[in-house]
């Protein structure tokens, strides 16, 4: 009979080593198909978000079309959306995606922006605009991976009516009323004492402020304290530095950062814009996980478009964990085009052949493979994140490659840049690119 229990004990205990821990929805919720309860407590002189009772530090990213199972592998706790419906995802798929990977979602509410044509001065529009949002707060309130609603994104860009902030904390209202178990806020495009003067004055229903900054970043828990902002907030975008933040070739074409040097620039502006204020801010969520477009196809996304990860994941790992990824992304060292860096403008000409070469370090020795690309300098451009096409690639300019160098033939006349992808073989990237002319 000993031997039998002993034997019985020891199968319990193997069948149990290999679980994964509970998340915070498993432990925390008491019923599992009802809605979290998500309140601000305050904890001596520091806001703290509370979930089911327990603290929770917004450890998260924004996505859209990104993978959700890997943000949890990486040990977020919750990701952003810009509106109800994700990528291809209804707002139900997103919350059940989150839930079954152990996230918690800041759920957007698209509102509408007087940049794209909307009238703030039109009661019957604006009143419109709420009956449709409550519907959608209506149907997704109980669900248990939700955390928060964003009410809009970035309204205060390219603005002039400060009507649109009277909206916001109607809608603020609407969703207290019908959904008392979850907090609201609303994204700003920057820190100005014109818009905190504003919300203070016309949003006093929103529970939390949302800021989204990207160099300038570590400026925001000052400029917080010098606008007088004295409650709660989150950053809820930040990241590589804007393409209106950086140096432009002659030509005006924006210098994009490799993403060594944006993976560096991710961990100081967290350690100095987030991490340093431990009273008022309450989180983040770094922008973008997963892929887009904007100026470029590697600009803002920490992953590349075939899904591989840049430095900037492994950033985030180590931000989230403690401690960096057993396998690190390459580090690119140098590179440069026609032997100049991009701030030298590098100028070529058509049908001439010209060399490129990178310089890296991988930190495992695994074995690098490159790819190059070379495609026109983007003309669709928009603000605020709006959608942009991307460039095509232009085929059949490749001369010759090998390992860190590469030949090609140099188009016609017009605004280029030449892209370079340095894959580990264990699913992470490097990526640079360097504008150039053909004259």
């Amino acid at each position: 009979m000993k031997r039998i229990l002993f034997f019985l004990c020891l199968t319990i205990l193997l069948s149990c080593k290999d679980k994964p821990p509970k998340t915070t929805l498993e432990t925390n919720s008491g019923n599992p198909k009802g809605p979290a309860k998500v309140t601000m407590g305050q904890n001596g002189d520091r806001y703290e978000l509370v979930v089911n009772g327990e603290p929770f530090y917004i450890k998260g990213a924004g996505l859209e079309f990104g993978d959700v199972p890997s943000l949890a592998a990486h040990n977020a706790n919750s990701f952003r959306t810009w509106r109800t419906e994700n990528g291809q995802k209804s707002a139900k798929e997103v919350l059940d995606e989150a839930y079954e990977n152990g996230l918690m979602v800041t759920m957007g509410l698209e509102v509408a922006r007087e940049r794209h044509g909307f009238d703030y001065n039109d009661p019957q529009a604006v009143e419109e605009q709420l009956l449709e949002l409550k519907q959608k707060v209506l149907a997704l309130k109980d669900h248990p991976a939700l955390l928060i609603w964003g009410i809009g994104n970035e309204l205060n860009l390219h603005y002039e009516n400060p009507k649109v902030w009277d909206a916001v904390n109607e809608i603020s209202r609407m969703i207290h009323e019908v959904d008392p178990n979850h907090l609201t806020t609303t994204s700003l495009a920057g820190l100005a004492q014109r818009e905190i003067s504003y919300i203070k004055e016309r949003c006093p229903d929103l529970d939390i402020l949302s800021v989204q900054m990207y160099g300038d970043l570590p400026q925001v828990p000052g400029l917080i304290r010098k606008y007088g902002w004295e409650g709660p907030y989150m950053i809820t975008e930040w990241g590589a530095t804007g393409h209106w933040e950086v140096p432009t070739t002659d030509w005006g074409a924006p210098i994009e950062q490799n993403s060594t040097v944006k993976a560096a620039n991710y961990l100081r502006r967290y350690e100095a814009g987030i991490a340093s204020d431990s009273t008022q801010c309450i989180g983040s969520y770094v922008f973008l996980w997963g892929n887009k477009q904007e100026r470029t196809p590697t600009w803002y996304g920490i992953f590349l478009e075939d899904g591989q990860e840049t430095e900037s994941v492994d950033v985030m790992h180590y931000i989230w964990n403690g401690q960096w990824p057993k396998n690190r992304t390459p580090e690119i060292k140098d590179y440069r085009l026609n032997g100049k860096i991009a701030k030298d403008n590098v100028y070529l000409k058509p049908g001439v052949q010209y060399t490129s070469t990178i310089t890296m370090l991988d930190h495992e020795n695994d074995t690098l493979t490159y790819s190059w690309e070379i495609m026109p300098e983007s003309t669709d451009l928009k603000d605020g994140g709006d959608a942009e096409e991307r460039p095509a690639a232009i085929e059949g300019l490749i001369v010759s490659q090998k390992e860190g160098s590469v030949t090609f033939k140099a188009p016609e006349k017009g605004a280029y840049r030449l892209f370079v992808y340095v894959n580990d073989g264990n699913d992470h990237a490097a990526a640079a690119n360097i504008p150039f002319k053909v004259e």
